[in-house]
């Protein structure tokens, strides 16, 4: 249990009581450093379309990024049933994976108010209003449900700015429709009756569809939901699906370039304007390929249609989704995209869509080419364009996976865009490049598919090579290497995963990860070691998407470390060694400060350049997304340089597109010709498999 509360289970699914009284609690307030101390805490709910955020005192904001990065309401959405109100300190407040749910009494009746996400991509919520007559008379009282439109875009860098009601309604369920934001219902309950009344809240518009209302929608969401359970890491069992929700939740459909965006959140959307990188969307929908992988196939669509027509992916978008290309222009981006691809297509052995017409950017005014051409674009971009450098390592540009890596690495900045080496670029593409590999040669490119393999194993001899003895070395620049007596984490699980490290050193290097990098932190391994002084943005914080690699490149080597990681990466980790910080009870921000910074358990700022996560430290969807991903790969779940799919055991998933079982057992919900290893064998064929 925390200070703010404790988990549950409603309708089967997993919840949190929050139970805090935040006005009176002085462990309530928390600073976000470019705004003025606050009480108020947030989760971020969704579909595929809408944002619910519910806050403590019962309040709830709506966000929609269909056209843009844009809030529709703000702190509202209030229900009364008398004098009784929903919002307040001392309400009983739930959190579930796609709903809110708030109960006030008073001396005569009981109102409960459930806000939730339905099923499916409508932008709006719906509104279950409960009324109970508590005493032996009847009651004759007006119930309201009442919000307030705010909408605001979200401008780059400076915040949120206001713009016209874009039509948003409130509607009784079969009844009255308004853009007044209020409507009120007069109740006649009898001794002990019950009143159940449905509304719903948004954009409805004109061809809204209509559903079966909340419980069908709750039945929808516990089914879609995957399950686990690992005797190694118990918090699994509620953590799996709380994390599937929220990071399904994160997912708009885009009216601007198609398919899906599943950005990072956070600060950077929701404070600070911008959805980036393009490699973050990419991350976060691994995952869904064995959960929901037509939405993991909807985000890479969407995301090569941020593409120039030479395979270039931008740093980000701005909040008008227009490319924005002033802060960054990353090295590494095109690896996620063939990443991704390469994962979707060794899970599902789904061809077609490798054939189906993408988009590139609109202000690029280009006609739209298959998937798999956009593919082959952005392989042709990373070999020639980005290129390698004097040492035959991928070049850095001005950033690859570490945004700061340039400017932490010691060497002129100028130098290291013009000739920094990334030896972190060298090992992922090492990885990355067999299984793009397979991709191709499966749609044909036979010629691609063998380049493609060449670099890699050429790539994977060099970061052998970079072996100092206690670690991989990190990046090189003109009279610099960097890494040689630092540990710079994010290179070295890539390293393993390659094959540069052999077995013994693979064990030898994470033994020395735990011992140094990892060592006393609860939360899991510093991104460098020793660290900086100063806890900003990259020095010694604890970063979700390079422990997720950390505990992949365990699950072979050293797999009871693997495990130990992964319950340091969970919430109920965070929960036990910081309860009394909001941000890591339910959600979380891309990174978390150590524990000798001067705030641990929170995260990261830049406040003198006007950038903070701990501005907005909550939805960040690698807080959800990597520990899925983490969890399968301990599972041996992984796509290999052939094509084919790893399955192992050792603990269960089950989810509609994949069950694995401890003892090695499973089904795949494949739709095309799949190859499979399993513990017992290998296992081909199209459609579903069990083995």
């Amino acid at each position: 249990m925390t200070a703010f509360g404790e988990w549950t289970l409603v309708h089967g699914l997993p919840a949190f009581s929050y139970t805090m009284d935040q006005e009176r609690d002085p462990r309530a307030s928390w600073d976000p450093i470019l705004d003025p101390p606050t009480r108020r805490h947030v989760v971020h709910l969704g579909n595929r379309r809408i944002t619910l955020v519910a806050d403590n005192y019962g309040r709830c904001d709506l966000f929609d990024e269909h056209t843009g990065l844009r809030w529709l309401t703000r702190e509202t959405g209030v229900a009364t049933a008398g004098g009784l109100s929903t919002a307040g300190s001392t309400t009983e407040r739930l959190f579930g994976p796609a709903f809110a749910v708030v109960r006030v009494a008073d001396e005569r009746v009981r109102l409960e108010r459930t806000v939730l996400c339905p099923e499916g991509e409508q932008p709006w919520v719906l509104i279950r209003l409960r009324v109970r007559n508590l005493t032996d008379e009847p009651v004759r009282l007006p119930l309201t449900e009442e919000w307030h439109s705010r909408p605001a875009d979200v401008r780059l860098i400076s915040g949120p700015a206001p713009v016209p009601d874009p039509g948003l309604e409130l509607e009784l369920l079969g009844g009255e429709r308004t853009r007044a934001g209020r409507l009120t219902i007069p109740l006649d309950l009898e001794p002990g009756g019950e009143r159940t009344v449905e509304l719903r809240y948004g954009l409805l518009g004109e061809d809204a569809q209509e559903i079966g209302g909340t419980e069908e929608s709750l039945a929808g969401l516990a089914a879609r939901l995957p399950r686990a359970h690992a005797g190694q890491a118990p918090e699994a069992e509620r953590e799996v699906p709380w994390h599937a929700a929220l990071l399904t939740g994160g997912a708009c459909a885009d009216g601007v370039l198609g398919g899906h965006t599943l950005d990072q959140g956070s600060c950077y959307s929701f404070r600070h304007g911008f959805n980036g990188a393009a490699r973050d969307p990419l991350q976060h929908a691994l995952p869904l390929v064995y959960t929901e992988p037509d939405l993991a196939l909807s985000v890479l669509r969407n995301t090569c249609a941020w593409a120039s027509p030479d395979g270039d992916l931008p740093y980000a978008l701005g909040p008008d989704k227009s490319p924005w290309t002033d802060l960054f222009r990353p090295s590494d981006q095109n690896l996620w995209a063939l990443w991704l691809a390469a994962e979707y297509l060794a899970a599902t052995g789904d061809v077609a869509p490798f054939g189906a017409d993408v988009p590139f950017h609109p202000v690029h005014d280009a006609p739209p080419v298959p998937l798999g051409e956009h593919l082959r674009r952005q392989f042709r971009f990373f070999a020639d364009v980005v290129g390698r450098g004097d040492h035959g390592h991928v070049r850095i540009l001005n950033a690859d996976w570490n945004d700061l890596a340039i400017s932490r690495s010691g060497a002129p900045a100028e130098d290291m865009v013009e000739r920094g080496e990334s030896v972190l670029n060298s090992a992922m593409a090492a990885w990355v490049l067999p299984r793009y590999a397979a991709l191709a040669e499966r749609l044909g490119d036979h010629a691609t598919g063998k380049e493609a393999r060449e670099l890699g194993a050429t790539l994977r001899d060099l970061v052998a090579g970079e072996w100092t003895g206690r670690w991989f070395r990190r990046a090189y620049g003109p009279g610099v290497v960097v890494g040689e007596d630092d540990l710079w984490l994010e290179v070295q699980p890539w390293a393993i995963l390659c094959g540069a490290a052999t077995p013994d050193r693979a064990r030898e290097l994470l033994t020395t990860i735990e011992t140094t990098a990892a060592a006393g932190s609860p939360l899991g391994a510093r991104v460098r070691w020793p660290a900086l002084p100063g806890g900003k943005a990259g020095d010694g914080a604890v970063w979700y998407a390079i422990n997720m690699t950390l505990i992949w490149a365990a699950a072979e080597h050293a797999p009871e470390l693997g495990w130990s990681w992964w319950r340091r990466m969970s919430l109920a980790s965070h929960a036990a060694a910081y309860p009394e910080v909001w941000e890591g009870t339910l959600s979380g921000p891309d990174a978390y400060l150590p524990p000798e910074a001067a705030r641990p358990g929170r995260t990261w700022d830049l406040a003198d350049l006007g950038v903070a996560m701990q501005a907005y430290p909550v939805a960040n969807l690698h807080a959800h997304a990597q520990p899925l991903l983490a969890y399968l790969r301990l599972l041996g779940v992984v796509p290999d340089g052939s094509g084919r799919l790893h399955v192992g055991g050792g603990a269960s998933f089950e989810s509609r597109a994949l069950t694995v079982t401890p003892d090695g057992h499973g089904r795949l919900a494949a739709t095309g010709p799949v190859e499979l290893i399993t513990p017992s064998g290998s296992v081909s064929g199209a459609g579903p498999l069990t083995w």
